[in-house]
């Protein structure tokens, strides 16, 4: 594989990063490509000690997912590192996605009964007193309150699983990666 061809495909995979983090990679392996030049060694030579280009370009990816998530714990972040995980390798897809959907999909319905919970409780509250229930007036707004507190309890509580799994997920990716550079390591460093 020419040097064109290589980069050719590592920008491809590399598209959707922020342009200072492709300009750095990029910037990277040519460097790699100059120096296996400098020591005679052909583009082909190089190329191949560096390893497919599309592999390599979502190992960077799923990095700087991970990078991402670690930084910023967001919801966007989250999924970006998720994905980039998912990324990796078709056989981690095949395993880990249907774990992940049902597992995402318990979260997302316990996150709903939460808010209607939560909503529940506010209509409660605020109606409770004129709806003449039993208990008077302080024991239909107390409900109404205990069902709003137990439902940002549980929000909360969502929350922090959510954020476990997802470390999880990134302590996952973080040992698959490492699992793979050392393979990696001896060919690109001793190559060059």
């Amino acid at each position: 594989m020419t040097r064109q061809a290589f980069m050719a495909r590592l920008m491809e995979g590399l598209r959707g990063l922020p342009p200072m983090a492709q300009a750095d990679i990029i910037a990277d392996y040519n460097n790699h490509f100059n120096e296996g030049a400098a020591a005679g060694r052909s583009e082909a030579d190089v190329a191949a000690a560096l390893g497919d280009p599309s592999r390599l370009a979502r190992e960077l990816r799923a990095e700087a997912g991970l990078r991402r998530w670690e930084a910023e714990r967001s919801a966007s972040a989250g999924a970006s590192a998720v994905f980039a995980v998912l990324g990796l390798g078709a056989i981690d897809i095949l395993i880990l996605l249907p774990i992940l959907m049902g597992v995402g999909s318990a979260i997302f319905g316990i996150g709903v009964a939460v808010l209607a919970v939560f909503f529940a409780g506010g209509v409660v509250f605020a109606a409770g007193p004129f709806m003449g229930l039993p208990g008077g007036v302080t024991a239909t707004m107390l409900a109404g309150v205990g069902l709003m507190a137990g439902a940002a309890s549980g929000g909360a509580v969502l929350a922090i699983v959510t954020t476990g799994l997802v470390n999880a997920l990134v302590w996952y990716g973080r040992l698959h990666y490492r699992l793979l550079t050392p393979a990696l390591e001896p060919q690109v460093h001793g190559a060059l």
